[in-house]
């Protein structure tokens, strides 16, 4: 895990992910996501109009942008957890389109959610079994002889409590979940999507409604995702977050991908100022919005 040393007030040095011109719907060197003509409306209102986009592998990505830009929209299209109304993506070479959430976790892809969904009356260990994929239990036909599965459950709790023992939860395994603080049933849930090993962790707002005490220990820990070889998917409105921790940052406003680029890039971007404040201010982003707390669509 990165120490709090690392991450120093100093911005993220800008690493080189894309090819040609920092625009909406840049090419990146090696990405993992591909969207492409992606359309959702809810009756008159055009939620997402994405022609192009890609996320880069083995980077955080953040997307960022207004109140209703349509963020958390196209979070859910990407996921499995809406279907649009045309358009498709890739994910790491395998078309989405159409796929639910639960077939799109087992090939690699995981996602949080602004309102955690740790199951409240189940033990925090046992939410983290839940997260197991190919549970040999949950057979109809295997299920009621326990030695054929005991096992590969003795080895699901091993893995579990490790993860625990990672996010500094460990001392909170026999609790059950509704008893833990906000910040840490978002580390809960962080915990839970790594049991199923995946390759694109999309967190949406990992830091709404989290202590202060317990921001530094998720910065770290989503940093920690990057370092063991994963890449990172997240919607946020801390803009002091995003400039520290993303490799790269997605603008949304009204639907679409209004610009791309390097953190301290996009934060000096016109177009981006424009989204934000209405009309063009020659200021620093981060420095003018601070924090932005809202509801996305």
């Amino acid at each position: 895990m990165p120490s709090n040393e690392k991450n120093s007030n100093a911005p993220k040095k800008a690493i080189d992910l894309h090819v040609g011109e920092m625009v909406p719907g840049v090419a990146k060197k090696d990405p993992i996501i591909v969207a492409e003509g992606v359309k959702r409306s809810f009756g008159g209102l055009v939620a997402v109009d994405v022609e192009h986009l890609e996320i880069p592998r083995n980077a955080i990505t953040a997307l960022i942008g207004p109140n209703g830009a349509g963020k958390t929209t196209l979070f859910n299209l990407l996921s499995g957890f809406d279907k649009p109304d045309h358009g498709d993506w890739k994910f790491d070479g395998t078309n989405l389109s159409g796929i639910p959430a639960f077939k799109t976790a087992k090939l690699g892809q995981v996602r949080t959610f602004q309102l955690t969904k740790a199951l409240g009356l189940l033990t925090v260990l046992e939410n983290m079994k839940l997260g197991a994929k190919g549970q040999r239990g949950e057979s109809f036909w295997v299920g009621p002889f326990k030695g054929l599965w005991n096992k590969q459950e003795q080895e699901i709790e091993e893995k579990a409590r490790g993860l625990l023992q990672r996010f500094k939860l460990d001392a909170k395994e026999a609790d059950f979940a509704a008893e833990l603080s906000g910040g840490q049933r978002k580390l809960l849930e962080m915990a839970r999507a790594l049991m199923t090993d995946p390759t694109l962790v999309m967190l949406d707002e990992p830091m709404a409604g989290v202590n202060p005490a317990l921001t530094q220990s998720l910065l770290d820990h989503i940093l920690g995702l990057k370092e063991s070889g994963m890449t990172v998917l997240f919607v946020e409105h801390d803009m002091h977050m995003v400039r520290h921790i993303a490799d790269w940052v997605v603008v949304m406003a009204e639907g679409k991908i209004v610009a791309e680029g390097d953190p301290e890039s996009v934060m000096k971007n016109p177009a981006v100022i424009d989204a934000y404040l209405g009309a063009h201010q020659d200021v620093d982003l981060g420095v003018v919005t601070g924090r932005i707390a809202a509801e996305d669509v």
